[in-house]
């Protein structure tokens, strides 16, 4: 789903002409938008919440060269789903119900080995005649 999708379903849900539903789906998102620029959480109930979280400055590792990098402080955006949702996404799927926990399958190393098969070979016959 995306923008022209909601703007449709406003239109049919509310009845608007095609102008005014562009203008409520864009107000609701520049009005998201200016709340969590602004450091205020959104919340929507049922839905979920849309914050800002600060990240502390902190020291992480190269993998490549196991050199000591700086990474800066900064601003993340970050979406909470709300009990609600995730509920009804896991139902949907056909996924198991809240309360109840699913079966660990087991990792890879801790799989049985599989038996494979061993080729049989064959004698390769010799091609050369003796000569007399």
């Amino acid at each position: 789903m995306n923008k022209v999708d909601l703007t449709r379903l406003a239109m049919e849900r509310l009845d608007l002409s095609r102008k005014d539903a562009v203008a409520l789906v864009d107000g609701i998102f520049e009005d998201i938008q200016n709340a969590v620029v602004g450091g205020e959480a959104v919340k929507i109930p049922g839905f979920g919440q849309f914050k800002v979280r600060d990240r502390a400055a902190r020291m992480a590792r190269n993998p490549a060269t196991g050199e000591q990098v700086k990474v800066p402080a900064k601003r993340v955006f970050k979406f909470l789903a709300a009990k609600a949702l995730k509920e009804a996404v896991m139902s949907r799927r056909g996924a198991r119900p809240a309360g109840r926990k699913a079966k660990k399958t087991p990792t890879r190393a801790a799989r049985p080995a599989k038996k494979s098969t061993a080729r049989k070979t064959t004698a390769k016959k010799s091609t050369s005649r003796k000569r007399r």
